[in-house]
């Protein structure tokens, strides 16, 4: 998934803003504690979900992939006073482990959790998104920006993660390997469709940033 030598990753993270003591903690122990923590966003990306978000200062932002809740701490920072993030998943056995590192942050209250099927979840929305981020289950990334998309504003940003996926979006590809295939497939559909500008940024695995006109 990191793509830079290690020395160099090191380098980019030392001259980056840290992150905060709750989100230390939270991703230590996701990696000491959680299958796959590979999921999880990290520092560097992490740093600039939050950067981006401090940029919009959205009043509303909805993630689709919650994990353990490092994504939504970040996104979060940067919410209008009055603002709201509704993050979605569908894997109950994370949520207290989420809740319990937003619970040590001002932004607990900020947070709402969905648990369910993201594309019925977002059906039933009726808010207008800031900003969207896109973090589930890759097969169905081209679903959900076009469920997401009338619900944007124009001019708000939306985020699809791990669009690289790990390397192999270049190169052949067997037939049998579905999740590339679907990668490959938003890829092209988000360069080709004339309702955002897009680019795809080489950070970690890939984040494709999507502006809607």
């Amino acid at each position: 998934m990191d793509f830079f030598p290690a020395e160099l990753t090191d380098y980019v993270e030392s001259h980056t803003s840290p992150e905060s003591d709750v989100l230390e903690r939270l991703n230590r122990n996701t990696h000491a504690h959680v299958l796959r923590p590979r999921m999880l966003s990290g520092h560097l990306q992490g740093r600039l979900l939050s950067m981006l978000s401090h940029m919009l200062r959205p009043r509303r932002i909805l993630e689709l992939g919650t994990y353990t809740g490092y994504s939504a701490l970040c996104l979060a920072e940067g919410l209008a006073d009055d603002g709201l993030l509704i993050t979605i998943d569908n894997n109950e056995e994370l949520e207290d482990f989420a809740r319990s590192y937003w619970q040590q942050t001002p932004y607990a209250g900020k947070i709402d959790f969905r648990l369910g099927d993201a594309a019925q979840i977002i059906n039933s929305l009726e808010e207008e998104f800031d900003l969207v981020f896109i973090d589930a289950d890759k097969r169905n990334n081209g679903t959900y920006f076009d469920l997401v998309i009338d619900k944007v504003r124009p001019g708000g940003i939306i985020l699809a993660d791990n669009v690289l996926w790990s390397g192999k979006v270049v190169g052949p590809v067997k037939a049998s390997d579905k999740d590339t295939h679907a990668v490959l497939a938003f890829n092209d559909k988000i360069n080709a469709d004339p309702r955002v500008e897009n680019i795809l940024l080489p950070i970690r695995d890939g984040l494709m940033m999507m502006r809607k006109k």
